[in-house]
């Protein structure tokens, strides 16, 4: 079992991506650096107007403190690494898992079905799943009854009003019901399935590649099944 020795390398034995960076190289003047530039500046100075032990003793505070500041990024640095290492292991696990994200498209795969669900602030009847194509054509109409508060899921097998089965692609998934008199147009939430993940910058948020749907931010994921 071999193992992984850098952070590029878990990437990539991960099968996950990430933006690249660009390297910069290490230009900061040393501690070392700075002393050996002040016994200069004393060995040279002039001897009828010395330094003032004031003014030496704030250089030395001053870079001290640019020091610190250094050291302390240094530091966030190194613990941004960790965190994102840590981000790519949390990554493998939702590959070829399913999320539920707040988007009335739904991607239906050949032989598959479309699942989804919508939130009710109170009780609703007379419920009704409207499926549209991509021409924005009605192929199917469902009855989905009347329901509770909370939460409820629904799923299209992928078959039109006729019964045909329909080809693979992306559909338009509409919930309406009657609430209070009103008939009420109601947010869905799709499931889909996880293709892949992409890694950002540092800081940034997991990309999901979803499959028929393109791409999500992590932070917009409602659910993971």
């Amino acid at each position: 079992m071999s193992t992984v020795n850098a952070t590029s390398d878990i990437y990539s034995s991960l099968g996950l991506t990430r933006n690249e960076e660009k390297e910069e190289a290490d230009d900061g003047l040393g501690m070392q650096d700075f002393m050996d530039l002040l016994v200069t500046e004393l060995t040279h100075q002039d001897p009828f107007k010395p330094m003032e032990n004031s003014e030496m003793a704030t250089q030395i505070s001053q870079f001290a403190a640019v020091s610190g500041i250094d050291e302390l990024n240094a530091s966030f640095e190194g613990l941004s690494t960790d965190l994102t290492s840590s981000q790519a292991l949390q990554a493998t696990s939702l590959v070829g898992r399913q999320v539920m994200i707040p988007s009335n498209n739904g991607y239906l795969a050949t032989g598959g079905s479309v699942s989804g669900s919508i939130f009710l602030s109170e009780p609703a009847s007379n419920l009704t799943l409207r499926v549209t194509d991509s021409q924005g054509e009605l192929v199917r109409e469902m009855s989905l009854g009347q329901h509770s508060e909370g939460e409820f899921s629904f799923n299209w097998d992928g078959a039109d009003d006729a019964g045909e089965y329909l080809q693979s692609g992306i559909y338009q998934l509409a919930v309406q019901g009657d609430m209070g008199g009103e008939r009420v147009s109601h947010q869905v939430l799709t499931n889909a399935d996880v293709d892949s993940v992409s890694l950002g910058r540092p800081g940034q948020s997991l990309m999901l590649n979803l499959n028929g749907l393109g791409t999500i931010s992590l932070d917009d994921v409602v659910q993971i099944h």
